[in-house]
C-alpha cells in the first residue's frame, strides 16, 4: 500500500496513515483503508483495530485539489461513505487515535470509527462551507449524533473546530491525553479490549447498529447528492480557488 502502513502488537491492528505533510484523504488512500480491512477480516489473530496518522496529523481533511480531477464527485462520496460506513460495522472495534488535527474528511473518517481517542491540543472540525462545499463522507449526519444537532450546526456552519479536550465533554471522544502519550494509551486501551470474546464483540458492534435509524440512511444518501449539486456551483469553484490561491474567498450564492 502507497499510503498506509500495517502492523500488530498483541492482537491490536495498527494502521497508520502516512501521507504527508497532512494525511489528506484522497480516493487511492480512501480504498487502501478498505484493502487493510480486507486483510484484517480474515486475520483471527486480530481482534482490534488502531487508525493513527503519522508525522504531525491524523488527517487534515479530503484532498482538495483531488477533487478537481474527479470526474464523478458524487459517486466519490458514495465510494468514501460506503467504506466508512464498513468501518462503523466492521466485526472488529475500529479505534481512532486523534493527534494534531482530524478535519474534513479525517473527521469523518474518526466519526465512523467505535471509538476516538485524542490528544488534548487536536483540532476537531468541519470546515467545509468555508470552501462552499458540505461534508460528503458522512459528516453530516455522524456529527450530530455525538455532539446534537445544534453544536453540529455550529461546528459546521462557523467552520470552527474544537479541541481534544473540548470533544470528550461534547461526546465527540472518549478521553483526551497528552500528545506524547495518546498511541500508546490508545494501543493500551486496544488490548485490553482485545482479550474479549470475538464472538460477544461482534455481536455488540451488531447491536449497536440498531441505534441507527432508516433515515440516518437516507441522510447518507441524499448528502452525497448534495454534495455533487452544490460542488457544481459558482460559490464550490470560488471557495476552492480561493483555498488554492490562500486567500479569502467571496460567495455569490451561485
Amino acid at each position: 500500500m502507497e499510503f498506509l502502513k500495517l502492523s500488530t502488537d498483541e492482537g491490536v491492528a495498527i494502521i497508520t496513515i502516512v501521507r504527508p505533510p497532512a494525511n489528506a484523504m484522497s480516493q487511492v488512500l480512501v480504498k487502501e483503508i478498505d484493502e487493510a480491512l480486507n486483510t484484517i477480516e480474515v486475520d483471527s489473530s486480530t481482534r482490534v483495530v488502531v487508525i493513527h496518522g503519522e508525522g504531525r496529523f491524523f488527517s487534515a481533511g479530503a484532498d482538495i485539489k483531488e477533487f478537481l480531477s474527479v470526474p464523478n464527485i458524487e459517486q466519490h462520496a458514495k465510494e468514501a461513505q460506503a467504506i466508512f460506513e464498513r468501518i462503523e460495522s466492521f466485526e472488529k472495534p475500529v479505534i481512532a487515535s486523534i493527534h494534531g488535527a482530524a478535519l474534513g474528511g479525517g473527521l469523518e473518517l474518526a466519526m465512523s470509527c467505535h471509538l476516538r481517542y485524542v490528544s488534548k491540543t487536536a483540532k476537531l472540525g468541519l470546515p467545509e462551507l468555508s470552501l462552499g462545499l458540505i461534508p460528503g463522507f458522512g459528516g453530516t449526519q455522524r456529527l450530530p449524533r455525538h455532539v446534537g444537532a445544534a453544536k453540529a450546526a455550529e461546528m459546521m456552519f462557523t467552520s470552527n473546530p474544537i479541541l481534544g479536550e473540548d470533544a470528550v465533554k461534547w461526546g465527540l471522544a472518549n478521553a483526551a491525553f497528552d500528545e506524547e502519550e495518546l498511541l500508546e494509551a490508545t494501543i493500551q486501551i486496544a488490548k485490553k479490549i482485545a482479550l474479549k470474546s470475538p464472538i460477544a464483540l461482534k455481536a455488540t458492534i451488531d447491536m449497536l447498529a440498531y441505534s441507527k435509524t432508516d433515515r440516518f440512511y437516507t441522510g447518507i444518501n441524499e448528502e452525497a447528492e448534495t454534495f455533487g449539486r452544490v460542488f457544481s456551483s459558482e460559490d464550490a469553484k470560488e471557495g476552492i480557488t480561493a483555498f488554492v490561491e490562500k486567500r479569502q474567498a467571496v460567495f455569490k450564492g451561485k
